[in-house]
């Protein structure tokens, strides 16, 4: 066994050298977002639910990859060996010694063959320049946009930019000619401490009021896992959400209550708790990926003695809730469903 753990250990390294090759090879279904692939599940389903790490930063691996509706994670050897059904390991390195024996293909990175350092490649760093390029939102296409979503409430939000031409790399899942760069809503991502450790984008349409057509019209660069887009400044009570959208619908019922942007499933999923947060509040959208993330949050929010509780919409998120229902309707959803303690202090006040 320990000279076959060995030989897993060799191969997970050589696998993860060509991480994208072994994602198209064994997850067609799913596709690239920014420093991640993301598909719905070890078999290969449609969705979002699993992400394989693509870059290696302090963060993780290359290769190394979480399913957040399941909780199972492993490397690319546990990846392989759980598409592929295997039971036994020595079946898993034989299917990967065939799959390393396989002539290049175009779809292994061109960094990769190149020998350039994929590390860099939307680093921090570069997260915080295109930030600082950004311009204030009011008065923006990215405001005209979030008041479409029915979102007004903009003035103090220092976490939220815009880009008037910001650069998206094409895939092969996008439209022949499509252009390279968009208009954008820019957010930083920070941890807890407020510093900034990448940025996420929203590419939008020239009118102003939809997402650009393109394949991934949301992605993030930098260190996202763990980390979210914040409003306000969380200590004791603080609300976590998916979405900018989604948080943003509940900022407009609660201005006064910090809250969280964790940008995805997976990402809510593994959000670093505030120090001091005793109760945490997760806005669920109504589907298999928000349930899977809510059931690893209980676990983590058990160990660490803070109370988790439900916030659920009446249609498939809280921004569907105030499109169709109106800002007054969210805040009574909203209010028969906190502590009686949080409801005079984040709404009533």
């Amino acid at each position: 066994m320990g000279t076959l753990s060995t030989r897993a250990g060799e191969l997970s390294e050589r696998l993860a050298q060509n991480v994208q090759a072994v994602c198209r090879h064994y997850l067609p279904a799913g596709r690239r977002e920014g420093r991640y692939w993301m598909v719905g599940d070890v078999a290969g389903a449609p969705g979002r639910s699993l992400y394989v790490r693509l870059f290696e930063t302090e963060r993780g691996r290359i290769g190394n990859w979480v399913d957040a509706a399941t909780g199972e994670h492993g490397d690319l050897v546990d990846l392989i060996r759980l598409n592929q059904r295997h039971g036994r390991l020595s079946e898993t390195i034989d299917e990967a010694e065939k799959f390393l024996s396989l002539p290049p293909s175009a779809e292994v990175d061109p960094c990769r063959m190149a020998n350039l350092p994929l590390a860099r490649v939307g680093s921090p760093t570069a997260a915080r320049r295109l930030f600082a390029a950004s311009k204030p939102l009011a008065g923006t296409l990215a405001a005209s946009y979030l008041a479409v979503r029915g979102i007004t409430r903009i003035g103090e939000l220092a976490a939220l930019r815009f880009h008037p031409r910001c650069y998206y790399r094409t895939s092969e899942d996008d439209l022949p000619g499509t252009p390279g760069s968009f208009p954008a809503l820019i957010a930083a991502v920070t941890d807890c401490d407020g510093v900034q450790t990448g940025t996420h984008r929203t590419w939008l349409d020239a009118s102003g009021s939809a997402k650009a057509a393109v394949a991934s019209p949301r992605r993030a660069m930098g260190n996202i896992l763990g980390h979210a887009i914040r409003f306000g400044l969380a200590e004791d009570v603080m609300v976590a959400g998916e979405g900018i959208e989604t948080v943003l619908s509940l900022l407009d019922a609660m201005p006064a209550m910090p809250m969280i942007a964790a940008t995805s499933s997976a990402h809510l999923a593994a959000i670093q708790f505030p120090p001091s947060l005793r109760r945490l509040y997760v806005a669920r959208d109504r589907d298999k990926a928000g349930d899977g993330a809510f059931a690893l949050l209980s676990d983590r929010a058990q160990a660490a003695e803070i109370e988790l509780v439900s916030l659920i919409p009446a249609l498939g998120d809280f921004n569907d809730d105030l499109r169709q229902h109106g800002a007054p309707a969210l805040s009574t959803r909203v209010f028969v469903q906190l502590h009686e303690a949080d409801r005079s202090r984040f709404i009533e006040s």
